[in-house]
């Protein structure tokens, strides 16, 4: 039985990518989104407390705020053999094998919300059968050499805002140019879905990127652009102090 402590969306995407195919009981919490999986799926049932999780449960998903976790899981009761898989960031294995004692198989993990069409690629840490076979359900699996590389990871994903108010932001310089508004999000977003789409297509993404552009042309005009003004230098540094946060937060143990 697979358990899931803290029912919010990122649970809700891998409950939908598991498409009722294992059985699944989920904390009461939130109630909306645990009853509307527990309606939807025969397989999923809502349990009364986090600690019927548990009871019912061989392998659970800790999948709730990081600055909860500790409170939550010290109220909860772990036997020897759970399967732990964390996919809260910023909290070591070492710090959580000594929460959850005295189950000591523990897993951190970054599942996508693409699990829901089962095309997340999760990264985690470290190897382990049981989460491995849950992810690849719902995508792939990419396993990094160590901790603090999966934290790089992490910090990654802080990324998916910024892109897509990159793609608002061009949609709107099309409005001030007269385009209408409606129009200028449908191209913008049908051209990106398609750039999208040519990543699967194999090659690095230097590759690509040249690929995209022509010696001389608009696109490599712009790139040279934001390249001098240091757009690339503002993108580390900006990694670079969520990769920090992500490490202290891990350091901390709190």
């Amino acid at each position: 039985m697979l358990g899931f402590i803290g029912t919010g969306e990122l649970t809700a995407a891998i409950v939908a990518g598991l498409d009722g195919s294992v059985p699944v009981v989920v904390s009461p919490r939130s109630k909306e989104i645990s009853a509307e999986l527990a309606a939807r799926y025969p397989q999923v049932r809502v349990a009364g407390s986090n600690q019927d999780v548990l009871d019912a449960a061989d392998t659970v998903v800790l999948a709730v705020r990081p600055p909860v976790l500790r409170e939550v899981v010290d109220e909860l009761t772990f036997r020897p053999e759970h399967v732990v898989i964390s996919a809260v960031a910023g909290v070591r294995v070492a710090q959580l094998r000594d929460w959850v004692a005295p189950a000591a198989r523990v897993v951190r993990s970054i599942p996508l919300p693409q699990a829901a069409q089962r095309q997340s690629l999760t990264a985690m840490y470290p190897e382990d059968s049981v989460a491995r076979e849950l992810f690849e359900r719902v995508g792939g699996v990419v396993v990094p050499r160590d901790e603090p590389s999966l934290e790089a990871f992490s910090a990654a994903t802080s990324t998916f805002a910024t892109h897509l108010d990159y793609l608002a932001t061009i949609a709107g310089w099309m409005t001030a140019q007269g385009v209408e508004a409606e129009a200028a999000s449908a191209y913008v977003t049908h051209v990106f879905a398609q750039v999208g789409k040519s990543l699967a297509g194999g090659g690095s993404l230097e590759e690509l990127t040249t690929r995209h552009m022509t010696p001389g042309g608009i696109n490599e005009q712009l790139l040279t652009e934001l390249r001098r003004d240091g757009m690339p230098d503002l993108v580390r540094q900006g990694l670079d102090s969520v990769l920090a946060r992500l490490r202290g937060a891990a350091g901390s143990g709190d």
